[in-house]
């Protein structure tokens, strides 16, 4: 084969690829999630030296955690999608400032499958299990507050602490752009408080008239907002599929948050049906065994097709994501009768909730004065007084099927470290008690039936 045909060939694979995200997002993950809030996009070839210029461009930009990562600039192809950073659906002056918020909300419950072996992840959130293992293993420098089951809670006051600690600590979770430019996030040595302080004032000029007159409340007056968009009704209609509902206890809270015990106790409202964090958390729940129970079942159908290869295609283990798939999705019993059929379904199920687990939601939010006017075929919801707000969902990629070995043994290094960790404060803790006992109230100030006078000096 000479290097025009691999070259060839090689593009076409690109090519076909990306064209299995694009169904994927417009097949499976809209009717799921909502058809006005995905944006699947479609499948482009570019010049070769524009993507050698735009890959140098993006290298730069790019935080030192994610240099890791470099954009395939030999295909020649894309995915072309809208510009979600600005509210294109809003008829706003021209000098109207524009921001956009991009949060990874990362899953929102705990799991409530039968499988789980460890007790341990009824209790703490994968998320903030994975935090302690990511700072051991260098990935980020400090631990990040954020808990997503206060996200999704539905509890305001929760909420708000949730996208509080997510400005302080944004890892990768968290961004914002201005006009489609990002300034904050996902840097190494980001989230101090003259980062905060900055970050304020980058923003007043995107805050109408009668700004917060301190940098916390102009803070605190985007938290509300971004909560306020959250927690806005998008428009009804999407797939009518059966309504997942876990045990309470699972949607609660997760004793790794930060929040005063008595603050997650008090209970939470819940999310609003048709808001977007609702749907989101739908899909995450069609991962109703965890990745424990998932693992016997993909190694039942790895021995199905060691036995029988051609049904990979049948059970549609690659693709094509079609309207059969989302079928199979939908529909997948569930009692397991043991065959591979029922095997396949709960192996997409769990595909699709991890993509809606590592999915981002864009909030783009823009000040509405008096003189502008929204189109009345899109809905759009104020988020806050002054603001117009549109929410989007990015990073709907199909998660590939051979990555559930990976993620088996991952969670059981996750959980393992987590309970490690623990036990070692736990005895740390009860070895400086011991050292340094606290000091007993000494016999001689006070003996039980001995006469006391109390005097109050004057102040």
């Amino acid at each position: 084969m000479d290097d025009a045909e691999h070259a060839r060939q090689t593009t076409d694979q690109a090519f076909r690829h990306i064209q299995n995200i694009v169904d994927y997002s417009k097949n499976v993950m809209k009717p799921l999630l909502g058809e006005e809030c995905v944006h699947h996009g479609e499948a482009v070839k570019l010049p070769l030296d524009f993507l050698r210029q735009l890959s140098l461009k993006v290298q730069q930009e790019r935080p030192e955690s994610r240099c890791d990562k470099v954009m395939d600039t030999f295909s020649g192809c894309a995915l072309c999608l809208p510009n979600l950073t600005q509210l294109s659906a809003c008829r706003l002056s021209k000098r109207s400032p524009q921001l956009c918020i991009e949060i990874k909300p990362k899953c929102g419950f705990l799991p409530f499958s039968q499988h789980v072996t460890q007790e341990v992840k009824r209790r703490v959130c994968r998320f903030c299990m994975h935090q302690h293992f990511k700072l051991a293993n260098g990935k980020w420098k400090r631990m990040s507050r954020y808990c997503p089951l206060d996200l999704f809670s539905g509890n305001k006051q929760r909420m708000y602490f949730a996208i509080k600690h997510l400005l302080e600590e944004p890892q990768n979770n968290f961004k914002i752009f201005t006009s489609g430019e990002l300034i904050y996030g996902c840097e190494d040595d980001r989230a101090k408080q003259q980062d905060l302080c900055e970050l304020a004032q980058r923003l007043r000029p995107h805050f109408p008239s009668g700004q917060p007159p301190s940098n916390k409340a102009l803070l605190s007056e985007l938290i509300q907002a971004i909560v306020g968009a959250l927690l806005g009704t998008l428009e009804p209609g999407h797939a009518g599929e059966p309504q997942r509902r876990a045990p309470a206890e699972s949607r609660a809270y997760c004793q790794g948050s930060p929040l005063h015990p008595e603050l997650l106790r008090n209970g939470s409202p819940g999310l609003p049906k048709h808001c977007i964090l609702y749907r989101i958390l739908q899909t995450q729940m069609l991962d109703s065994l965890d990745i424990e129970g998932v693992y016997p079942l993909y190694r039942r159908v790895e021995q199905h097709l060691e036995e029988i290869p051609k049904d990979r295609g049948r059970l549609q283990i690659d693709g094509p994501y079609n309207e059969k798939f989302l079928e199979k999705v939908v529909n997948c019993p569930s009692e397991d009768d043991g065959s591979v059929e029922y095997a396949v379904g709960k192996i997409h199920q769990y595909r699709v909730a991890m993509t809606a687990k590592d999915c981002s939601v864009l909030i783009a939010l823009a000040p509405c004065g008096q003189d502008d006017t929204l189109e009345p075929s899109l809905e759009i919801q104020p988020s806050k007084p002054g603001f117009t707000s549109s929410v989007s969902i990015l990073d709907l990629d199909p998660k590939p099927y051979e990555n559930i070995a990976h993620q088996y043994k991952l969670d059981s290094k996750i959980v393992s470290y987590y309970l490690w960790k623990m036990q070692t404060e736990k005895e740390q803790h009860q070895q400086q008690q011991q050292q340094h006992p606290p000091p007993a109230l000494a016999s001689h100030l006070y003996r039980e039936g001995q006469d006391c006078t109390l005097v109050f000096q004057p102040v």
